[in-house]
C-alpha cells in the first residue's frame, strides 16, 4: 500500500530543540552566546538526534521582554553576530539535516520600533495606522490583561501622540493593526526575507491575538483567519516545505480552525503545540498514574490530514495549567509548586523541569514514554538547555554526561546565563501566551 503523502512531510517526524542563542554558546569570547557558537555546537546537536532547531527571538530588541519586543524585523541582535554568521549557520545546519524555525513575533512591536516612533510623532505618518488608536479613553481599558498583577491596562496614553494605543501585553509592546492591508503586506515581506536566508519556517507567537481585529470600545469577538490563510499561501509559493508552528492555547473546540479552513485538511498552520495534553502530563506525574494521559489521548481533537501536534514537557514560558479543572490544578501545584513564589498568575508554575523532578535524570526518565513516543504524536519540542527534553537523548548534556558550559552572561531582562540554580530559574520573569 502506498504511504499517505502527508506522512512524508518532514515535520511529522521532527525532534525540535528550542534554543536561546544569546545564552547557548559563546563563539567569539565576548561573553554572549552567538551564531558562531551555535554553529560550532551543530555536531553535538546532530548526535543528539535533533532534526529541527527552534530559535527564540533573534531580532534587534531593547531586551525588555526577552527579545519579544522587536524593534527591527529585518535586523539581527548585534550581540548574536552578523547576518553573515546567520547564513553560515543556516548553511551548515542544512548540511547536517537540521532545519531551523525562528520566532515570528508580529502581534506587537517594541515601542522603540521606528514604525511606532514615527506613528507617535506625526498624526499624518504613514505608520500611524500600523497601530490601534483611540482618541477617547476606551471603556475596556482595564480588560483583557495577559499578565495580571504585572499589567494595569490594555490601553495606554501616549502624550506625544495625543491618543490611547492598544497593547495586549506590556505597555511597551503596542499591538499592530491587522485591519491595515499595509501591515499584512509588510509582514509577508519579513517572512520572505528570512525564508530567503534559509529558515524552514516560523513559530507563530501569540497566534490567537494576531488574528484578533481590535477596535476601541467593547471588543467584538472577531478573528480573521484569512491572515493565516495568506501566510500559508505565501509560504507554499516561496518555499514549499516551510512550516508554520502555532502557539495557540485555545479551547479544543477552537483548535480545528487554526489547523485549517475545513476538518479534512490542515491548510493553515502545519503544527500546533498541544496545550491540552501538556498539563495532563504533569497531572499524570502528580498522580503517578498514566490515566490522565490515556483519557486525553482518547478524547484528543482529531488532527486533519497534513497537520501535526507538537508535544512538549516545558518551553520558555511558565507551565500553564489553565486547561485543568480547579481540583486537578491544585493537585499539580501541591506536587510541584508547594510554595507561592513557585507559582505565577494563579494558573502556572515558574519552575523548570529539572528541579520539579528532583534535579536528576532518573527523575525525568519515566515521563519520556508518555510524552514523546506515542505514534500519533511524533513531533516533539524540547525544553531549552536549562531544563529537560521530551526525548531521552536531548537532555542538554555533553556526550561525556556533563552539562554544556558556555560563558554567556544575561542581558537586562534576558533569560539569563547558560548555568543557573533552580532558585534563579524560579525567580526570573516569565511570559505567558494563554488566551483568556
Amino acid at each position: 500500500m502506498r504511504d499517505d503523502p502527508g506522512d512524508q512531510r518532514w515535520y511529522r517526524q521532527a525532534v525540535i530543540y528550542c534554543v536561546d542563542v544569546d545564552s547557548y554558546a559563546d563563539g567569539n569570547g565576548d561573553g554572549w552566546g552567538d551564531f558562531q557558537g551555535l554553529r560550532l555546537r551543530l555536531p553535538h546537536l546532530a548526535r543528539l538526534g535533533i532534526t529541527c532547531l527552534w530559535l527564540n527571538p533573534i531580532n534587534v530588541t531593547p531586551h525588555r521582554d526577552d527579545g519579544y519586543d522587536v524593534s527591527d524585523y529585518y535586523g539581527l541582535d548585534p550581540r548574536l553576530g552578523t547576518m553573515g554568521d546567520v547564513v553560515e549557520f543556516l548553511h551548515e545546519a542544512a548540511d547536517r539535516g537540521i532545519r531551523v524555525v525562528i520566532d515570528l513575533v508580529v502581534n506587537h512591536t517594541s515601542d522603540q520600533h521606528p514604525w511606532f516612533v514615527d506613528a507617535t510623532s506625526d498624526p499624518e505618518s504613514p505608520y500611524r495606522d500600523f497601530y490601534v488608536w483611540s482618541k477617547d479613553e476606551p471603556a475596556d481599558r482595564f480588560q483583557g490583561m495577559v499578565f495580571p498583577g504585572e499589567q494595569r491596562e490594555t490601553w495606554s496614553w501616549s502624550e506625544e501622540a495625543g491618543a490611547w494605543y492598544y497593547h495586549r501585553f506590556y505597555k511597551f509592546q503596542p499591538d499592530l493593526n491587522w485591519r491595515n492591508p499595509r501591515v499584512r503586506e509588510e509582514i509577508l515581506r519579513v517572512m520572505g526575507f528570512w525564508l530567503q536566508l534559509g529558515v524552514s519556517g516560523f513559530r507563530v507567537d501569540a497566534a490567537p491575538f494576531v488574528i484578533e481585529l481590535v477596535e476601541p470600545g467593547p471588543q467584538p469577538d472577531v478573528n480573521d483567519f484569512h491572515i493565516l490563510d495568506d501566510w500559508r499561501r505565501f509560504l507554499q509559493w516561496r518555499q514549499g516545505d516551510a512550516v508554520l508552528l502555532g502557539e495557540a492555547n485555545v479551547t479544543p473546540q477552537d483548535v480545528p480552525q487554526y489547523f485549517g479552513s475545513s476538518p479534512e485538511s490542515a491548510d493553515r498552520l502545519h503544527m500546533l503545540f498541544d496545550f491540552v495534553l501538556n498539563p495532563r502530563i504533569f497531572l499524570a506525574l502528580a498522580r503517578k498514574s498514566a490515566e490522565p494521559l490515556a483519557e486525553q489521548l482518547t478524547d484528543a481533537v482529531k488532527v486533519p490530514r497534513g497537520g501535526q501536534w507538537v508535544t512538549f514537557l516545558r518551553n520558555h514560558d511558565e507551565l500553564d495549567l489553565s486547561r485543568l479543572t480547579d481540583s486537578q490544578r491544585d493537585e499539580v501545584l501541591a506536587a510541584f509548586a508547594p510554595e507561592e513564589n513557585m507559582r505565577l498568575y494563579g494558573r502556572g508554575i515558574r519552575r523548570r523541569l529539572a528541579p520539579m523532578l528532583g534535579g536528576t535524570s532518573a527523575g525525568s526518565s519515566w515521563p519520556t514514554p508518555c510524552s514523546s513516543r506515542c505514534p500519533a504524536r511524533r513531533a516533539s519540542a524540547t525544553a531549552r538547555r536549562s531544563g529537560w527534553a521530551t526525548t531521552s537523548t536531548c537532555t542538554g548534556a555533553t556526550p561525556s554526561g556533563r552539562r554544556c558550559s558556555g560563558t554567556a552572561r544575561p542581558a537586562p531582562g534576558s533569560r539569563g546565563p547558560t548555568r543557573r540554580s533552580s532558585s534563579a530559574l524560579s525567580s526570573r520573569r516569565v511570559r505567558s501566551r494563554t488566551r483568556r
